[in-house]
């Protein structure tokens, strides 16, 4: 990698963001940087959720690709990459994730749909250590509506991820009792339990949780 590059992603890391827009302006070409697996400093950026400097790269970068844009919830930009090649729903980021994975993530409901109309597996576990799911990775962001984009779609709501992890153990951490009603209603087990031995509601409530653990621990029994 240039110096620029490496400059850009570790000041991006550390979360230096005034020193990130300092070294744009003066050498705008360091946005175009990617690591050594090909992740960009703009999904890096996503990442950090480095809101200004996101404003900054995208000032700069010609052109998003798919995972960018699912990220930052450019619909029509998806949809023109889609149209020029339909393979790209299921493409694969430099970490293992698609397009599918970052709209879950970042909470974009309307591309979640999108995509799984242009032929998005709900059901890809990502290709890294977490094995995550598009709906794994809704019910980390809190996000409701794109959990029930990903169920409708076909997306597991049982599957686990690495260590045994399900999108229902993710809500009931998290106190989103309607989001657990909802995996739930669409099959989620209750009484399934993670690699090291706890439920939904076990995890419920050890966050405090308490109205949540008993109606998960009711629905397991």
């Amino acid at each position: 990698m240039t110096p620029s590059t490496d400059d850009i992603l570790t000041l991006i890391r550390a979360g230096d963001t005034e020193a990130v827009i300092a070294l744009l302006r003066r050498d705008p070409a360091a946005a175009m940087a990617r690591d050594a697996g090909g992740v960009s400093a703009l999904m890096w950026a996503c990442y950090m959720r480095q809101e200004s400097v996101i404003e900054a790269l995208r000032a700069v970068v010609p052109s998003l690709d798919v995972f960018e844009a699912a990220s930052l919830g450019d619909e029509a930009r998806v949809r023109e990459l889609l149209a020029g090649d339909p393979a790209l729903s299921g493409a694969w980021s430099g970490d293992g994730f698609t397009a599918l994975h970052f709209a879950a993530f970042f909470g974009r409901a309307g591309l979640a749909k999108a995509l799984l109309d242009a032929g998005a597996d709900p059901a890809a576990p990502s290709r890294n250590a977490m094995r995550v799911h598009p709906l794994h990775s809704a019910a980390a962001a809190r996000s409701l509506d794109t959990s029930r984009v990903l169920l409708e779609g076909g997306a597991p709501a049982g599957a686990a991820q690495h260590q045994g992890w399900t999108a229902l153990m993710s809500a009931a951490m998290h106190g989103e009792e309607e989001l657990a009603l909802l995996l739930l209603g669409h099959g989620a087990d209750p009484a399934a339990r993670s690699d090291d031995g706890r439920t939904a509601a076990d995890m419920a409530l050890e966050k405090g949780h308490q109205a949540l653990a008993t109606r998960l621990s009711s629905g397991a029994s």
